[in-house]
């Protein structure tokens, strides 16, 4: 697709603006230069003392703070989030006040969202300021905000402009270069989003996860005869939209660029897997022998591939299958439960769940077959493993006394530890799925009874900031997609 380059409006400033250029609301982001900014824990014990000293004391502990740049640096342990302050972004043209309004609240819901940043109540703020001022330092550290985010909107018949600045309060500098996102009203949703991952990325240095998509089972009726189709929405639960009429459908999976979903359908009677084109909806069924059932499939790295489950005569096992050719590859031989496979970042390890020990656990094989080495040794059940974007974690299930885990481990089975947990007998979590930057997870939590059903959550690997993500009605089978382009 070609690009039309976009001008920037932005006050005159010693580094040039980047741009977002877009086409029908498909925003794409030129490179940006970060550099880099770490958080110091040291504020509060600086200004405490400096309180307590001369005035000449507390010059120079500001000072010395103001030489130590922004950075939150993500650990397993508590962090107390960092305060921010997001003016409301100024509306520079007419009737473009609510959506100003709309962009600020967004990129707050994202950050805040996070756990690891707390939003500074306007009520609080000794002085505002339009988007191209010179930001007062002075009023903005007198809050102990350490991040100040600066925007505009504009908006010209059914296109809009969302521009922005990061600044670290206390240096008194800018964080990166100011930014533009441009395209369609109607995807006004993105560029905040973009927004924020650019707020996210520069201040904890790891990639963000906002403009992002999931596709996930919507369920409705009784309990007894549920009906499910596939439903796809942003991250954050926003612009669903269903993909499938109802029916019975299981365990979809984004393709490693979010065009193309697998999942697996009982329209036949016995389960099969399908591949649909998610913008135009159109399928192909990946082909099985009679009596033969495939299910829980995933794709690889260069989306040519699907791994998956096959049954044949009561046995089943893990195959791959080249979608162009229709060629398959048997990948395991046992008389045991082979299932659930999920390819290493990297394309050449599968990780996937066995009950060849005589319960179900989890294994790791090379991506062609072969030797399996076990990996999950704790008590209980383990099932729907997941390979990090990063490659340095597992995420999977475990089932043990009455309770529904959502947990992770390293690649070698060693620190095994529990992200959830739910009284037995009251809920069931499971089936978890990664954000693109590997930071957080979704899942599903099952409540129980005559009148319970399935419900999304996320939750950050470290445990921190469980959170219900909003549905119109009942989901599961969440599959996180990448940053959209």
């Amino acid at each position: 697709m070609r690009k039309r380059q976009l001008s920037a409006n932005f006050p005159p400033d010693p580094k040039p603006a980047l741009l977002l250029n877009s086409k029908a609301g498909q925003e794409q982001m030129t490179p940006v230069t970060r550099r880099g900014h770490k958080m110091k824990t040291l504020f509060k014990a600086a200004l405490a003392a400096a309180l307590l000293a001369a005035p000449i004391a507390l010059f120079q502990a500001s000072a010395a703070l103001a030489q130590q740049p922004l950075r939150l640096t993500i650990t397993d342990g508590v962090i107390e989030p960092m305060p921010f302050a997001l003016p409301m972004f100024t509306a520079e043209t007419g009737g473009s006040d609510q959506m100003a309004a709309d962009v600020s609240r967004v990129i707050a819901e994202d950050l805040v969202g996070t756990g690891l940043f707390r939003q500074i109540p306007q009520s609080a703020f000794i002085s505002q300021m339009s988007f191209g001022q010179q930001p007062a330092f002075a009023d903005w550290r007198a809050i102990n905000a350490q991040a100040l985010i600066s925007g505009a909107v504009a908006v010209s018949g059914d296109q809009i402009a969302v521009k922005f600045r990061l600044y670290d309060v206390f240096s008194g500098a800018e964080m990166g270069e100011g930014m533009q996102f441009a395209g369609t009203a109607a995807g006004w949703r993105r560029m905040a989003h973009k927004v924020a991952d650019q707020v996210y990325s520069r201040i904890t240095g790891e990639s963000g996860y906002f403009d992002s998509r999931v596709i996930f089972v919507a369920e409705s009726g009784s309990k007894e005869q549920r009906a499910k189709r596939l439903g796809i929405m942003d991250y954050d639960g926003a612009n669903v939209q269903y993909l499938t009429e109802n029916g019975l459908v299981l365990a979809p999976r984004f393709s490693p660029t979010g065009d193309r979903v697998l999942y697996t359908s009982y329209e036949s009677g016995s389960p099969r897997i399908n591949v649909l084109d998610v913008a135009t909806v159109g399928r192909q069924q990946i082909q099985t022998a009679g009596g033969e059932m495939s299910f829980s499939p995933r794709f690889s790295q260069d989306g040519r591939q699907v791994i998956y489950s096959l049954t044949n005569g009561g046995n089943t096992d893990i195959w791959r299958t080249d979608l162009a050719s229709g060629q398959s590859q048997r990948l395991t031989d046992a008389p045991s439960i082979e299932t659930a496979p999920s390819l290493s970042p990297d394309g050449s390890q599968i990780v996937f769940e066995s009950d060849r020990s005589g319960v179900s656990q989890l294994y790791i094989m090379s991506a062609n077959g072969g030797d399996a080495r076990r990996i999950s040794f704790g008590e209980g059940r383990y099932g729907t493993p997941v390979w990090s974007p990063r490659g340095d974690l597992i995420a999977f299930t475990k089932q043990n006394g009455g309770y529904f885990h959502i947990g992770v481990m390293r690649t070698d089975g060693s620190e095994e530890r529990l992200l959830t947990s739910v009284g037995g007998g009251q809920a069931l979590d499971e089936s978890p799925t990664w954000a693109p930057n590997g930071r957080v997870l979704m899942f599903f939590r099952e409540t129980l009874g005559a009148s319970g059903g399935p419900n999304l959550y996320s939750v950050d690997v470290s445990g921190r900031g469980l959170r219900v993500v909003p549905t119109s009605g009942f989901a599961s089978d969440p599959s996180w997609g990448p940053l959209q382009r």
